[in-house]
């Protein structure tokens, strides 16, 4: 049994010393040179008495970076993922509110921080990569350390524009790649397609899955996602065989006809998340690699990333979903109504999470935590906490879980309830859309419809008046070029939303 996810890592370096662990196109890193430069930064916090203490790793994507956490870790710290991607403000917000006494940076962060007025605490990785490793230190640390010590510390957004920072441990990331390298069937053979930054804990299935399995992951130059294409051309120069991307990532690819000119050849295993998969576009990606797994994930970053499965193994049609499937092994997934009892079988609940993939809830925000980690209403006999997700969903004939909105997605229009997914789901069948989102403008009352396709306004307002209820026929239809999305790939409804209140304040 595993109580340290640095052990991965030591059992394939023993095995496996020369084979590359991470790399771009850049640059490769061996298992070897990820264990030594992991334990010399390990050693340099050490030596300057950062210990438990949450670590800032502020640096460009790259192999190096995945280093710098697991020498937070061996340092006995955990580690807090900071990118220039994020806006000025949303990092000073973060490191006022970790405090950490160490920045592990490259020149490029180093030098955008000094310009925000950080001068203290910086370590350029490049210096502290050589420090001489202090053996008995590092045993030191390992020995006083527990599973349930902090890993690392993930912001997402929060609704009143404060980032979150979720807390997670070494207990719930094991827990969660233990099952998660069972699914997707990973090995030593396994070279994963990286997509997500890795600030987002959705990294988590490639980073660690590669130190359990001797796998190797190659982190894809985010441009290579503007144009499909050359996102292919790459996925088979470097023989990639495994991809865990949210759908748009591969929608990108299915909806702009990219799989007719040219195939992944070496893909075997698709896995996708966060967001509904069209099944327009999903069938494109079926026909063009048949013989290929497809699993659905679902998760939330509060529940250590993922929570639940389905392997697809039979044909969907354009009005169905595809389903959540099942619970990984050691979590319970319960379903509650509105009163905190569970819904009759078909019918909608909020899908609630119990088991070891919790995490700590946020840090420095005992008030947000315990409005979602509460008391199982189900059990008041003893303390047991869940996660309550804000996500609804039911089980299918099959006995299967289907995700079906957001509760924030779900309103009330015209005196009807209505999920906004659905219409989207109708938007997404047609043969002319590529992407769609729909938003609800609270102030003027209206469903907004924002799509990106080869039809106009009107041919689609046409066509779905054919489709859907008159209460839910968008009011509002506006077509864009481009989709917004956020840094992970999903549709950035907060975006829509700031210019539906934009087009307001104009009028």
């Amino acid at each position: 049994m595993q109580y340290n996810v640095l052990e991965y890592l030591e059992h394939t370096v023993n095995r496996l010393p020369e084979k590359v662990a991470y790399a771009d196109d850049k640059i490769e890193i061996t298992f070897q040179e990820t264990y030594n430069q992991a334990r010399a930064i390990g050693t340099f916090l050490a030596r300057r008495g950062i210990y438990k203490e949450p670590v800032a790793v502020f640096m460009n994507k790259s192999p190096m970076e995945i280093v710098a956490f697991f020498g937070v870790v061996y340092g006995g710290n955990f580690y807090v993922p900071l990118d220039e991607e994020m806006p000025k403000f949303r990092i000073e917000l973060i490191l006022e509110n970790i405090k950490p006494k160490a920045i592990i940076c490259d020149e490029s962060s180093e030098m955008l921080l000094k310009e925000m007025g950080y001068g203290d605490n910086l370590f350029l990785y490049d210096s502290i990569v050589g420090t001489s490793i202090d053996k008995q230190a590092l045993e030191d640390i390992r020995n006083k350390a527990i599973d349930t010590d902090p890993l690392y510390v993930v912001f997402t957004s929060g609704s009143t524009g404060i980032p979150k920072g979720v807390v997670a441990c070494h207990r719930s990331v094991i827990d969660y790649i233990e099952n998660l390298t069972q699914i997707l069937d990973c090995d030593e053979d396994t070279v994963f397609g990286n997509q997500v930054p890795l600030y987002f804990d959705a990294c988590l299935k490639e980073v660690y899955s590669t130190i359990k399995c001797g796998a190797t992951t190659y982190i894809i130059p985010k441009s290579h996602f503007m144009f499909p294409l050359k996102l292919v051309e790459f996925l088979n120069e470097y023989k990639i065989n495994t991809v865990c991307w949210v759908v748009s990532a591969l929608t990108i690819i299915s909806s702009f006809k990219v799989l007719d000119k040219i195939k992944p050849e070496y893909l075997h295993t698709i896995a996708f998340g966060s967001e509904v998969f069209p099944i327009k576009q999903f069938n494109l990606w079926r026909e063009a690699l048949p013989d290929a797994r497809f699993i659905n994930l679902y998760g939330p970053t509060e529940a250590t990333g993922m929570s639940c499965y389905y392997e697809v193994d039979r044909e969907f049609d354009e009005d169905d979903v595809i389903p959540i499937g099942r619970p990984f092994k050691n979590t319970d997934i319960i379903l509650l109504d509105e009163n905190d009892k569970i819904p009759e079988q078909g019918e909608l609940g909020e899908i609630c999470i119990r088991g070891t993939s919790l995490t700590f809830g946020y840090y420095n925000a005992f008030d947000i935590t315990n409005k979602v980690f509460v008391q199982n209403p189900l059990n008041t006999a003893y303390p047991e906490l869940i996660y309550r997700t804000g996500d609804l969903g039911r089980y299918n004939q099959y006995g299967e879980l289907e995700f079906v909105s957001r509760k924030d997605y779900q309103i009330k229009h015209m005196g009807h309830r209505i999920e906004l997914g659905e219409i989207e789901a109708n938007v997404n069948k047609l043969d002319e859309i590529k992407s769609s989102c729909c938003i609800y403008d609270e102030e003027g009352n209206k469903i907004v419809l924002f799509y990106v396709g080869d039809i106009n306004i009107k041919d689609l307002s046409k066509k779905l008046r054919q489709s859907l209820p008159r209460y839910m026929v968008p009011n509002k239809i506006q077509q864009l070029e481009v989709m917004p999305l956020t840094p992970n790939g999903k549709l950035d409804r907060v975006y829509l939303k700031g210019l539906i209140k934009s087009k307001n304040k104009e009028r």
